[in-house]
């Protein structure tokens, strides 16, 4: 069994971003030259995201807007983590994204259903933050 490791790097301009890093996942599966076994995509901050979905730039807005009714970032003083820094309801939007995900590589490339995407999802930005892309098989 092989495995390869590396990182994706990112500083958003926004606090609350996703982006699409399905490509880049792809190319480091490809690099990889394993052909069946499956990828592990894990944000390696506990303010961010890594999670599946559709590339529609509605539902972004959609998820933006119903994480933030879930929990707002203001008024800070409403969150009792927020003593040192004010990124409490960051780590709550990270719970309800997910922290990773993992898919199959089939035939060296990542088997995805209809409309599938990787995305990195950032709640607590404008700071550098790492991903996590393991691959694993044969």
């Amino acid at each position: 069994m092989k495995s390869v490791r590396e990182y994706l790097w990112f500083n958003t301009d926004e606090r609350m971003e996703f982006i699409n890093i399905t490509g880049q996942v792809e190319k480091i599966v490809e690099d990889s030259g394993i052909e069946e076994g499956l990828c592990l995509i894990n944000a390696m901050h506990i303010t961010a995201s890594v999670f599946i979905n559709d590339a529609e730039p509605g539902l972004h807005r959609d998820f933006q807007e119903w994480l933030e009714e879930l929990a707002p970032h203001a008024p800070v003083s409403q969150y009792d983590h927020n003593t040192y820094e004010d990124n409490a309801d960051a780590h709550l939007k990270r719970q309800i994204m997910g922290r990773e995900t993992v898919v199959a590589i089939t035939e060296g490339e990542i088997d995805f259903g209809p409309w599938e995407q990787i995305f990195y999802g950032e709640f607590d930005g404008q700071r550098d933050k790492k991903v996590l892309v393991k691959v694993i098989g044969e």
